[in-house]
């Protein structure tokens, strides 16, 4: 856990003084790329009434476009 976002903050700046911003990586590890057409966010509520929005790319991956659902 850290402690506080001012740790936080210290310590990056610390590893961009020693790397830069592209700090080495181990040969070992891998990785995947995700690109994603949309993003759903809820926020429950206790009447059961959630707050529902979706993220969704335009047309031929242009800007996002935000829309709100139904519960």
């Amino acid at each position: 856990m850290i402690p506080s976002r001012a740790t936080l903050v210290a310590g990056a700046a610390k590893a961009a003084a020693r790397f830069g911003v592209r700090p080495p990586r181990p040969d070992h590890w891998g990785g995947y790329r995700l690109v994603p057409e949309q993003w759903e966010f809820w926020q429950g509520r206790v009447s059961r009434l959630h707050d529902r929005l979706r993220y969704r790319r335009g047309d031929e991956g242009g800007a996002w476009v935000r829309e709100r659902l139904a519960p």
